[in-house]
């Protein structure tokens, strides 16, 4: 069943999309929304958090002379190496996240992932204190867990999301990424400054020990276990899906088929492109503009926020219009995936250059406003399209693709620690060059590989096949009974 013949069923609800109380699987992504907010928020403050904690801060001494000390005495390099360690841990459990939700569950995996994150988080402060060695591991053991988190939220979706609703569901869960670092960009700029910078760590890590008990307590694997939802939203999700009611069989994934496949490597190159700029700026906005644009703490946290919630806003409006395009008949699901994706990938390209080339605060601010921005569209593309190549090997291909990105959050960090040491403007400018070339090799790379149907190496093509087999060969039989009752 395609994205427009599903639309046109109804999924039993009496009552409006904005009531999404009322529907189990809207319940999910509002719960989801909020994890993705915990998952960037946890992992954002320390980029604001750091240049508090590394601030020169005028300090007077007894004998009335006044100073200037540092509490952590981090250079550039070193604090490249703290931002980037988080990824680390993140890494290595990419595929392990992507294989062990289809065993255990997404949703249980999903809580877990986030909430021991909430946890380590409190213990930031304390870790900090003891020596940036501490603190670095620490942060590998937030993101060991909170690796799981993408691989399993595409194992949830392939149980819950119709396809005809599959872009707006990924992506309203998504914007909680975009939420999450604003919230965290702003809060962590303002607690840094009233408070002190351990409470950037205290209230963060607090909310997401609270959504951790919400998630486990309200979120089940799939609408079959699930003992709240409606009968007539659970058939209506079971047929879209063409899914019946019942223990699923052990999945096996194609390896090989995988591997080999062109459109998976498009998706990968696709997402570490993204992720390279992305993380690029999540890491060193901050930075940017405290120390080249010469803002204040507070509103180097601010305006690091602006493109963030410009994404966040518009994460949501990008994926009911690719949606939209599928249901009107528009374009196909890989033209959506492709025009969204690269039509966003050539704006960044753009916008990083014309910044760059710029480098003055307001202009440079927008068209790194706008350039975040446009990744909105973009996640339509390659952030979604998991799930057409092969449902259920959907959290595993996550966790390929996310691998790959999680290499590009490793190194960026560490190259832009390398060449900003100075902290001079056309250090800035190669920074911001390289994220563009970035981009394009992403956009033509995408371009010409993407696809947005089911693969021949994907078990639901494959089964069908088998059912199809199955059923001309009960046929065959019906037909030799018929002949043999002639005779």
């Amino acid at each position: 069943m395609d994205a427009t013949e599903s639309s046109k069923l109804s999924d039993g609800i009496n009552a409006p999309m904005w009531m999404f109380w009322r529907r189990r699987r809207y319940v999910l992504v509002f719960l989801a929304f909020f994890g993705f907010f915990n998952v960037y928020s946890l992992r954002v403050n320390l980029s604001v958090a750091i240049v508090a904690m590394t601030e020169n801060r005028t300090v007077q001494y007894p004998n009335g002379t006044v100073g200037y000390e540092q509490e952590f005495n981090w250079d550039s390099t070193t604090k490249g190496y703290i931002l980037s360690s988080f990824f680390y841990g993140y890494i290595f459990t990419q595929l392990i996240g992507g294989y062990i939700s289809n065993a255990l569950g997404g949703n249980y995996v999903f809580g877990v992932g986030v909430g021991v994150t909430a946890a380590l988080t409190l213990l930031t402060p304390l870790a900090a204190h003891a020596g940036f060695g501490w603190l670095i591991a620490v942060r590998a053991v937030e993101g060991f867990f909170e690796g799981v988190t993408f691989p399993c939220i595409h194992a949830i979706w392939s149980n819950w999301a119709p396809p005809s609703e599959r872009s707006r569901m990924a992506t309203i869960a998504f914007s909680g990424v975009f939420t999450g670092t604003v919230a965290s960009m702003l809060l962590s700029g303002v607690l840094a400054d009233t408070l002190g910078w351990e409470w950037v760590f205290y209230i963060l890590g607090a909310f997401g020990c609270l959504w951790f008990v919400a998630w486990m307590l309200i979120v089940k694997k799939s609408p079959e276990t699930d003992p709240y939802i409606s009968t007539k939203e659970k058939e209506f999700i079971l047929a879209t899906l063409q899914r019946s009611a019942g223990a699923s069989a052990k999945v096996q994934h194609p390896w090989c088929g995988i591997l080999t496949s062109p459109a998976v490597w498009a998706l990968i190159v696709s997402s570490f492109s993204e992720n390279w700029g992305f993380y690029t700026l999540l890491t060193q906005l901050p930075k940017f503009l405290r120390d080249t644009m010469h803002f204040e703490l507070q509103a180097a946290g601010f305006l690091s926020a602006l493109p963030y919630l410009v994404m966040g806003l518009l994460l949501s409006v990008a994926g009911y219009l690719a949606d939209l395009c599928q249901i009107r008949r528009w374009l196909t699901t890989t033209q959506v995936r492709r025009y969204f994706n690269c039509g966003a990938f050539l704006a960044q390209t753009v916008f990083m250059l014309v910044g760059a080339y710029v480098l003055r605060p307001g202009p440079t601010l927008a068209c790194i406003t706008i350039a975040v921005g446009c990744g909105a569209f973009a996640w339509c593309g390659f952030a979604v399209n998991h799930l057409d190549l092969s449902p259920k090997s959907a959290g595993v291909l996550m966790g390929i693709s996310n691998t790959f990105s999680t290499v590009a959050g490793i190194l960026t960090p560490i190259v832009s620690g390398q060449i900003t040491a100075g902290g001079r403007e056309n250090e800035w400018r190669t920074v911001f060059y390289i994220a563009a070339g970035i981009y394009l090799v992403g956009c033509v790379t995408y371009w010409f590989g993407a696809s947005g149907e089911l693969q021949p190496w994907s078990i639901e093509l494959r089964e069908r096949e088998q059912k199809r087999s199955e059923q001309e060969g009960n046929g065959y039989v019906n037909e030799g009974l018929v002949m043999e009752q002639k005779i």
